[in-house]
């Protein structure tokens, strides 16, 4: 099955982005990873990081790369923004020809895979989004999210609402898609609080596009938020440290492993591992220019 791996990539990005292309490289046999494209949408990464990224993704051993400069949409909204850049809302700029493959699997850069992420794949529908189930925020009206919608539209209530940090997608979908969270984002722009994921829940409520998938796809990192405080015990229910299963693991909210200042948790610790074998290849590609960011997006 030929598919591509997508990422949103800002120069503030650059080093988690290339930790998570290391973290897909071990998931796969050298042979398999040959047929896997890398593709990745930027807003503002300069030249030299752009032909260091390239060199690296063939370095780890992808058969195909293609980066391309873009914009978002004028009608992305940022609300909040205290770690998101509007990078994030370039996820819904892949095409097919830039994709040149069958599906699209859409990945943030603040993961680390365990596992096959191609596997949902196989059962992905035709004309469907594969998308989990959101760990904090199960369904619609039970949080900050989406504000003002239930009162608005009271049917959408208590349905599914989606973390947008994995999709995955067929390729001859993806005009569909940037159409429909083009409208939804001008409907609802009232509604919208979390960037685009809001713009994408808006949009797949009104359709029947989504299909869910297993959340061990993209399984919330919990210990680090437990460092601070014990609410996600009463969000989240099931234990923190069980990521054993997980076949990525999406480390969520304002804590980046990256960061000296993130509590060192189990899945940190080997983040932290792929980070080093990731810094260390940068090195040897001879750009001393990349460093591990340390603030905000």
């Amino acid at each position: 099955m030929a598919y591509a791996i997508g990422l949103c990539v800002d120069e503030g990005y650059l080093v988690p982005a290339l930790t998570t292309i290391t973290s897909l490289a071990d998931t796969l046999p050298p042979r398999e990873r040959k047929d896997v494209a890398i593709r990745v949408l930027t807003l503002d990464m300069t030249r030299s990081h752009a032909e260091t990224m390239a060199d690296f993704v063939r370095q780890v051993g992808f058969g195909s790369f293609d980066l391309r400069w873009c914009t978002p949409s004028q009608a992305a909204l940022m609300v909040d923004d205290s770690y998101i850049s509007v990078t994030t809302y370039l996820r819904f700029h892949f095409t097919p020809h830039f994709v040149g493959r069958e599906y699209l699997i859409y990945v943030d850069a603040d993961t680390q895979a365990l596992g096959d992420i191609a596997a949902p794949l196989d059962d992905l529908e035709p004309g469907r989004l594969g998308v989990v189930q959101d760990e904090f925020i199960p369904t619609v009206g039970v949080s900050e999210a989406l504000p003002g919608l239930v009162e608005a539209r009271p049917e959408f209530r208590g349905r599914t609402y989606y973390n947008a940090g994995m999709l995955w997608a067929p390729t001859r979908m993806l005009a569909e898609v940037r159409k429909g969270i083009e409208q939804a984002m001008k409907w609802g722009s009232s509604h919208i609080f979390h960037n685009d994921q809001d713009a994408l829940n808006l949009w797949l409520l009104t359709t029947s596009a989504a299909q869910q998938v297993n959340g061990a796809f993209n399984q919330f990192e919990l210990s680090r938020f437990l460092e601070f405080g014990d609410w996600v015990s009463r969000v989240v229910h099931r234990p923190a440290s069980t990521t054993a299963s997980a076949k990525l693991v999406h480390f969520v909210g304002p804590h980046k492993p990256w960061q000296a200042s993130c509590p060192a948790t189990e899945d940190v610790i080997r983040y932290r591992a792929h980070l080093t074998r990731t810094m260390r290849q940068v090195h040897r590609l001879g750009d001393l220019s990349i460093e591990v960011p340390e603030g905000r997006r």
